[in-house]
């Protein structure tokens, strides 16, 4: 059987530090760049505060866009057919059913089955 696994190149340490080192030299540049404008406070806030969102709303899409890519992978897909599988055979129950559950209660005074009728009953 051949193996369908997608070959993926793994991330050098190099390509790590490059990202990490352009990514907090953009972000140190915007915040001085903000704060040496010629604003008001509550500009520099509003500039400070969209410089957040905008760097939150970028992580968030990275991942949005990582998580689709593992998604549509062939390994991703056969690894969910095997859970799927696996929960579909499972049967926590099935030993129970083998055993008929009691309908009367027992014979020798004990907690009475729900639903059966109280001795003495007619």
């Amino acid at each position: 059987m051949t193996n369908p696994e997608i070959p993926q190149t793994p991330t050098t340490a190099a390509f790590y530090a490059q990202a990490a080192i352009a990514f907090g030299v953009s972000l140190a540049t915007s915040v001085i760049g903000i704060l040496y404008l010629p604003l008001d406070p509550w500009q520099r806030g509003f500039l400070g505060i969209t410089l957040l969102f905008l760097t939150s709303s970028t992580f968030t899409l990275a991942k949005v866009v990582r998580d689709r890519q593992e998604q549509s992978s062939v390994r991703a897909r056969l690894d969910e057919a095997r859970v799927d599988k696996l929960i579909a055979e499972h049967d926590p129950y099935g030993k129970l059913r083998g055993r008929p559950v009691p309908a009367t209660p027992p014979a020798q005074g004990g907690t009475p089955v729900p639903g059966a009728q109280a001795q003495g009953a007619p």
